[in-house]
């Protein structure tokens, strides 16, 4: 089954003063989805937006809103989020207790669910539900800030995450987050990434059709 590359820039590096401007601008160079970095000080050092902030930027755009949700207890703010306007919901293994009750909820609430684990989290701690979620998320840096440095060892979980879908049938999403630039994005598209988050690399950009394009590779 082909993956064909999609290209997701995370609102994070965006300018928060013309938000709408800069979701409407990504669009119009070829973004496939909004990535939405949730932090709520607590998972993760940083502070960044909620549900308040998606609403009124969500009727800018028809695009996905793939929303990354680094925070602690996160099923308590699942229906804020879809009300907001969220259409995937990705949820850290390190913050929930017993994912496969978090993913049953995100899809009660009729969106996409995703997965997601820190660096130092080992791969196998997802195996066990990634039968169960639409996408796999794979921090290549550590959650919380952005424009860090791009972990080139996590290449391994990619294609990890990559071997289990083939050998047991599953058609969920393979995301990669974290220092991608054109550089890179070869090494993790051939591990099996299918879609890549961006930030920087399309926001700090002079033009941010020529980044989504050199991202796609």
């Amino acid at each position: 089954m082909s993956h064909p590359v999609r290209i997701a820039p995370s609102i994070l590096s965006a300018d928060f003063a013309r938000l709408g401007d800069e979701i409407r601008a990504v669009e119009a160079a070829g973004a496939d989805l909004i990535h939405v970095d949730v932090m709520d000080g607590h998972f993760v050092p940083n502070l960044t937006m909620g549900p308040p902030i998606l609403e009124r930027v969500r009727p800018v755009t028809k695009l996905e809103f793939d929303v990354h949700l680094m925070i602690d207890k996160p099923w308590e703010l699942l229906q804020s989020f879809v009300d907001a306007g969220a259409d995937s919901i990705t949820v850290h293994v390190e913050a929930c207790p017993d994912p496969a009750h978090t993913i049953g909820r995100i899809h009660e609430l009729g969106v996409r669910s995703g997965l997601t684990l820190s660096p130092p989290t080992p791969v196998e701690a997802i195996e066990p539900f990634v039968g169960l979620v639409d996408r796999v998320l794979i921090m290549s840096v550590h959650p919380g800030f952005g424009g860090q440095k791009y972990m080139p060892e996590m290449v391994h979980k990619i294609e990890a995450v990559a071997r289990w879908r083939q050998e047991h049938g599953h058609r969920y999403d393979i995301e990669i987050d974290g220092g991608i630039k054109a550089d890179n994005a070869g090494e993790v598209i051939a591990a099996g990434a299918g879609v890549l988050v961006a930030g920087s690399a399309v926001f700090g950009s002079k033009d941010y059709a020529a980044a989504i394009r050199g991202l796609r590779g």
